[in-house]
């Protein structure tokens, strides 16, 4: 049986470089704690499984399913979500290239096809087809725009092979807008 938040003990978390000292259950799942306590509406709940990628956060710039991963795991770790990668005034290059393409059509998985793609870019910042096809694999599109998805992640490839050898320095999660 979960603790109550009377009961619960502050979890030091780091989400979009911003520390939190925050009183719930450890136990809570990091997608409520994110949604509910921080107002971060980047992750959507969608099965509540870790089936469907909608949750995807970046946990010390690993993808992770936040509706399954407990709150308390993830104290002293640096959390990245949607928010955290860039702003409306200056987004990050994948979340541009996103837009550019018009990959949305209800835009329920985008968060966690533009999460499963810069952790992607930030470990190769030259995908093969089928290392981009791999990363995307596990996040669920019912609308459709699977080419759409996948035109944008090539764009942002084709922004990181025009910029620096390690272009995806310059766009940090966690620091947007230097």
């Amino acid at each position: 049986m979960a603790a109550s938040c009377a009961e619960a003990k502050p979890i030091a978390l780091t989400v979009n470089g911003q520390a939190h000292a925050l009183a719930v259950p450890a136990d809570a799942s990091l997608l409520q704690v994110l949604r509910n306590d921080l107002q971060l509406n980047g992750p959507k709940y969608g099965c509540g499984l870790g089936e469907c990628g909608a949750c995807l956060v970046l946990l010390d710039g690993v993808p992770a399913r936040s509706c399954i991963v407990p709150v308390g795991g993830v104290a002293g770790r640096e959390v990245t979500t949607l928010e955290g990668l860039g702003s409306r005034e200056k987004p990050h290059p994948v979340q541009q290239a996103f837009i550019d393409a018009q990959a949305a059509k209800c835009g329920y998985c985008l968060n966690g096809m533009i999460i499963a793609t810069v952790a992607l870019l930030e470990r190769t910042p030259r995908p093969t087809e089928q290392q981009v096809r791999d990363a995307l694999s596990h996040n669920l599109c019912r609308c459709g725009t699977h080419l759409e998805i996948l035109d944008a992640v090539h764009r942002a490839v084709g922004w990181a092979s025009a910029h620096a050898e390690n272009p995806w320095a310059e766009a940090h999660p966690t620091n947007p807008n230097p």
